[in-house]
This record gives structure tokens, C-alpha cells and sequence, in this order.
């Protein structure tokens, strides 16, 4: 069974930093997927933070540029988001997700209609 589970979320002030945590289990070739981070806030639909490729490509919104960092460990099979200057409107469900086709995934992804699995999430509280 393909499974991610986030961790690391948390209560933090305006200014401060988190580091988000995404252990996967299940996965046979877990260096060759396109890896995210999307974030839901309430009232709001889900949108993509961060994505990462096999090769260590990454792409970010302009919302979170210079201030969001995603990092994967394959040894580890987990895939990070260092959050830095976190402001009140990062405050949401933060959720990981892959992406595997069959074929080492070139290119990262920001949609999340293109991954295929998802963790439970965890919540990040930034307050002002």
C-alpha cells in the first residue's frame, strides 16, 4: 500500500519557521516520482506550494518564493518543506502528494490534478 504521512506542523508567530516532514511507505521506486506540497486554507481551494522532480528541479508560486524550500532525501524516502518568515496568511492544511506514471518523472509538477497520491495533511497556525 502507497502511503505519505506528514508531520511537523504546528503553532508558530508571524516571522518564524516550520519544517514540514513527508514519509512515504510503499513506493518501489520512490526516487523516480514527482513529489508536492499543497496547502488548504479554510473557505479556500487547495493550491500547490512547492514540487520537486526526480532530479532535484524544483518550482514555487511568487507566494512563497524566498521563503519556502522543498528538499527530498530518497535514502529516507522523505520529502521536506522548510517554511522561513511564515505570515498568517500561510496558515492552512498542509498536504503532500505524489506522482508516478511508470516512468522517471522529469519536470516538476504544480497542479494537483497531476498527482496521484496524497497524505492526511498536517495543520500549520501562523499568528500575527
Amino acid at each position: 500500500q502507497v502511503q505519505l504521512v506528514e508531520s511537523g506542523g504546528g503553532s508558530v508567530q508571524a516571522g518564524g519557521s516550520l519544517r514540514l516532514s513527508c514519509e512515504a511507505s510503499g513506493y518501489t521506486y520512490y526516487n523516480g516520482y514527482c513529489l508536492g506540497w499543497f496547502r488548504q486554507a479554510p473557505g479556500k481551494e487547495r493550491e500547490g506550494v512547492a514540487g520537486i522532480d526526480s532530479v532535484g528541479k524544483t518550482i514555487y508560486p511568487d507566494s512563497v518564493k524566498g521563503r519556502f524550500t522543498i528538499s527530498r532525501d530518497n535514502a529516507k524516502n522523505t520529502l521536506y518543506l522548510q517554511m522561513d518568515t511564515l505570515e498568517p496568511e500561510d496558515t492552512a492544511m498542509y498536504y503532500c502528494a505524489a506522482r508516478w506514471t511508470g516512468a522517471r518523472c522529469t519536470g516538476p509538477r504544480s497542479g494537483q490534478d497531476q498527482y496521484y497520491y496524497w497524505g492526511q495533511g498536517t495543520q500549520v497556525t501562523v499568528s500575527s
